[in-house]
């Protein structure tokens, strides 16, 4: 019987996050390059956000391009009022994958409670199918089309719920188109405004 594994990170929620952007799970352990959301080598977010807003699809890589740079990944994060999560605090993996389509979840995120912490934020960004689903369920509202969005209140907030293309390999289409479709949720949130 396979065994429940509880979320290993803690919510990056910057004080003034104006975007919780919010995946599923983390991979396996022996998978991570980085003590951080999205360490996988093959999982390409950090290459999205580097051809997004530096035109380099490696600029948040170490020198030795090894692993991604948490502290730089934090710092940019910051400064553009980025908060990331994930739906799931613990689950069962069916498979000895990162694969949410063998994901078990035992027990979801509270995100309006999540929310409530990050207070000047108005968008929420999921960036998958499961994360998608599970997070418009949390929030009552509709799965929007990928790189559309819904609506919702929370606490008098009208709020923007956001479904990005998976960052994940495993979603069949180039990194270029990727990027291009998270940049127009981006600049609908005033990301790329310095």
């Amino acid at each position: 019987m396979k065994t429940a594994e509880r979320h290993p990170l803690e919510p990056f929620l910057p004080v003034h996050a104006r975007l919780l952007m919010l995946g599923s799970f983390p991979p396996q352990r022996k998978r991570w390059s980085m003590e951080f959301f999205y360490p996988n080598l093959q999982n390409d977010m950090w290459r999205i956000f580097g051809l997004l807003f530096f035109e380099d699809r490696d600029h948040f890589l170490t020198g030795d391009r090894k692993a991604f740079d948490r502290e730089r990944i934090e710092s940019f994060c910051r400064g553009r009022g980025i908060a990331i999560y994930d739906t799931a605090e613990e689950v069962i993996r069916l498979k000895d994958n990162a694969s949410d389509q063998f994901l078990q979840v035992v027990r979801e995120v509270d995100l309006k409670a999540l929310l409530r912490r990050i207070p000047q934020c108005r968008n929420v960004v999921a960036t998958g199918g499961k994360a998608a689903e599970t997070a418009a369920r949390l929030l009552e509202c509709e799965v929007p089309a990928v790189g559309d969005f819904s609506t919702f209140m929370l606490d008098g907030r009208m709020m923007r719920f956001w479904r990005m293309p998976s960052s994940s390999r495993a979603y069949p289409i180039p990194l270029e188109r990727k990027a291009a479709i998270y940049r127009t949720m981006a600049e609908a949130c005033e990301l790329t405004a310095e």
